[in-house]
């Protein structure tokens, strides 16, 4: 299996890239160098440090809760939607188990979908298009008007 970038997207589609990913940790900073290196063309006026952060958070969550008894990937999609940066994480995992915690200060885990909440516009998670699950982020005043 090889992984893919999308460095090209279509003029009509609002989608600026698109990358997928094996599901293993080494795909984790693989995510935030290839985001942070496709991005980088469209000069958005929100934090990518930001923006990064939790793409780490939500491609890490997609490794460990994404189930498929047949050969998966994780899939990562960014998007324009008029002056707002979405960017969606897709995997195979039930979108019933996406759960926001609020984890104690001496918990080791649970704390990643609460650091895209406290950071994010907004997110959601639900079924994905390519089955599963998709939980995804909106930063607002990305572009200018």
């Amino acid at each position: 299996m090889t992984y893919t970038i999308d460095r090209y997207p279509c003029e009509d589609s609002p989608r600026l890239g698109a990358m997928t990913l094996h599901p293993t940790p080494e795909s984790v900073p693989r995510a935030r160098r290839w985001f942070r290196k496709f991005i980088a063309p469209y000069d958005p006026l929100c934090s990518v440090d930001d923006c990064t952060l939790m793409i780490s958070e939500l491609v890490t969550n997609a490794i460990l809760y994404g189930r498929s008894d047949d050969e998966w990937v994780v899939r990562v999609e960014w998007y324009r939607e008029g002056t707002s940066l979405r960017v969606e994480v897709h995997n195979p995992g039930f979108p019933a188990s996406v759960q926001l915690r609020r984890p104690d200060a001496d918990d080791a885990h649970g704390r990643g979908l609460f650091l895209v909440a406290s950071i994010a516009e907004s997110w959601h998670s639900g079924p994905s298009r390519f089955g599963g699950t998709v939980v995804s982020f909106l930063m607002s005043g990305a572009w200018p008007a």
